[in-house]
């Protein structure tokens, strides 16, 4: 099993700078770099699901390399399948405490923002503002997090019009409304 600071360390590299090629593994369907989360870190995402890292939700950087592995990971080691979002809520939750501790303040912008994202993956409208707020006052601030507000906001505004992402209905067995499908037609990739 690894350690926190080996998934930090794998998620955003060892430099205070995280790395554009970093950056983009994060959000691109790589089948090479899920291949790598699977082998790497498959064992650690079951023992997060399991409540076995419970204990690293009491520091800011232990609690965010479990808020990886329950929503940032799951995508990449299932994608396209219900599993991918499997374990949401649960990464909600974790990012909750974490906020409430304010665990979220003591790390650099770029790796706070991982702290935001279960409320962006919510198809809950709350949650989504929330994420939007939360990542507004970060982009406002530090401009090499202004992508992350965009997609927030993009995020957001699925939800105002879907009340869920109609791109995971396929995943889920889910049938999509009219609207959704020509919405799907139209953004295949988001």
């Amino acid at each position: 099993m690894n350690s926190a600071e080996e998934i930090l360390e794998f998620w955003f590299g060892n430099d205070s700078v995280v790395s554009a090629e970093t950056q983009r593994r994060w959000f691109s369907a790589d089948r090479e770099f899920d291949q790598i989360c699977s082998a790497r870190f498959l064992a650690d995402h079951t023992a997060a699901i399991a409540g076995s890292l419970v204990g690293w939700r009491h520091d800011p950087r232990s609690c965010l390399a479990l808020v990886l592995l329950l929503d940032q990971f799951p995508r990449n080691l299932f994608r396209n399948t219900a599993r991918a979002f499997a374990t949401d809520a649960q990464a909600l939750v974790v990012a909750r405490g974490a906020l409430a501790q304010g665990y979220d303040r003591e790390l650099i912008p770029l790796k706070r923002a991982f702290f935001y994202m279960p409320f962006e993956h919510s198809e809950t409208l709350a949650d989504q503002d929330e994420s939007v707020r939360l990542t507004g006052e970060i982009a406002r601030n530090h401009p090499e997090c202004a992508d992350f507000l965009k997609y927030a906001e993009a995020h957001r505004e699925i939800i105002r019009r879907f009340a869920r992402f109609p791109h995971r209905n396929a995943a889920l067995g889910r049938v999509s409304t009219p609207a959704e499908a020509a919405y799907l037609l139209d953004h295949p990739g988001f």
